[in-house]
């Protein structure tokens, strides 16, 4: 994926991470030089001659026996302590400070909760510039598994256990993630993103999500809203100031500032947005999304109220 090379590092986890990789694929790349090389040796210079007789025999070499055990522990020693320091800046202490960030990770999205302004949105985490975000890890159904690779570690999402890893940018951007643990039919469609701001837009991004929509009056977005709280769509999300709260699926409070929909299957826009509340299972076939088999008008006035979710 664009914006997601384990490559380019833009935080000190992942650069902790790549230097521990880049040192490791060195030390194996020695060894193997050494092996083949030493191999491809004894291939030319101990083959076969005609009329030679059988070598002598060599039962032991005690001083053989010593460096190739004391060599490879001498890396074994290496590589635990590129480890271990690899470790000690990607993860936090036990005994750490309540998370700033909670992720949850569903069958197939992601849910976001940010403990200190109760902020709750899916699958677009935002982040300050140059701050460590303490992140909680859970799952709600079945073992997945969190990566953004440029900015945090792949830590494992398991059902009733929870992990937690620093999460932090160094520059502004978006830096794209995915579910690396297969999870189902639809893990493929189970991406995520990390927007990186400056302090300052990201407490007002907090604010904003913070305050509630003011429910459309009149038009075709009222008539939007009516339809949202009269179908199912109630028996599974979330929208604050309404009759909405369930969890099951995301929290559609801001959906209109999102750049995503479906976890990443389509890019939100008015017909993208119109096809997806269509036809779901056309964009992510098996995700939990029903098909309401909404007529047009239905769909026009949800795609309306949707849209009005700023």
């Amino acid at each position: 994926m664009p914006g997601s090379s384990p490559f380019n590092p833009v935080s000190p986890q992942a650069q902790a991470i790549a230097s521990s990789f880049n040192s490791t694929l060195i030390i194996l790349g020695v060894i193997f030089a050494i092996v083949a090389g030493l191999t491809l040796y004894i291939i030319f210079r101990f083959r076969a001659q005609p009329g030679a007789s059988m070598p002598a025999q060599d039962f032991g070499s005690p001083r053989l026996e010593i460096a190739w055990t004391i060599a490879p522990a001498i890396l074994l020693v290496v590589m635990f302590s590129l480890s271990m320091r690899t470790m000690r800046v990607s993860d936090p202490p036990r005994e750490s400070r309540e998370p700033d960030l909670v992720v949850i990770a569903h069958q197939w999205w992601w849910e976001l909760y940010y403990p200190r302004s109760g902020v709750t949105t899916a699958n677009e985490i935002h982040l300050p510039v140059g701050r460590a975000m303490l992140v909680r890890l859970e799952s709600a159904d079945v073992v997945h598994d969190f990566w953004l690779p440029q900015l945090a570690r792949k830590i494992d999402a398991v059902p009733g256990r929870s992990n937690h890893f620093w999460l932090q940018a160094d520059q502004p951007g978006v830096f794209l993630g995915a579910c690396a643990e297969f999870c189902g039919n639809e893990h493929a469609w189970m991406r995520l993103r990390a927007i990186a701001e400056d302090e300052d837009r990201f407490n007002r991004w907090q604010i904003e999500q913070a305050t509630i929509p003011a429910p459309p009056e009149r038009g075709l977005a009222a008539d939007g809203a009516r339809i949202f709280e009269l179908r199912t769509c109630v028996n599974c999300h979330a929208i604050q100031g309404t009759v909405a709260y369930k969890r099951i699926g995301p929290d559609l409070t801001h959906l209109a500032m999102r750049q995503t929909l479906g976890a990443g299957a389509l890019d939100n826009g008015h017909d993208n947005l119109a096809r997806w509340l269509a036809n779901p299972a056309a964009f992510k076939p098996g995700s939990h999304m029903p098909d309401l088999q909404l007529s047009s008008d239905e769909v026009n006035a949800l795609v309306a109220y949707l849209e009005s979710l700023h």
